[in-house]
């Protein structure tokens, strides 16, 4: 869970996790929502899926990269759980 909370505090991750919610997509196509170079992008990319936020996958000569929203349905059950303890000791 770190390295989803690592991942997660940094506003480009964030934004590139919302581009892939509406599907695949190369890193080409990321890097072109964003004033930085590729290889920033790429290093973005790269603790997302260390994070397991996203995953890659090669189609021919491109790499699409993927939401993985298992990670997303973990986080949302931690945090319902993580609320609902706390409304018990009130």
């Amino acid at each position: 869970m770190k390295d989803v909370f690592k991942a997660l505090a940094d506003p480009t991750r964030r934004q590139i996790l919302t581009l892939l919610k509406d599907g695949d997509l190369t890193a080409g196509e990321i890097s072109s929502h964003f004033d930085m170079s590729k290889p920033s992008i790429s290093q973005h990319l790269n603790i997302l899926k260390q994070a397991e936020l996203v995953y890659d996958n090669k189609k021919g000569q491109f790499i699409y990269y993927t939401l993985n929203t298992t990670v997303f349905q973990e986080l949302v059950s931690w945090t319902l759980e993580f609320l609902d303890k706390g409304d018990s000791k009130v």
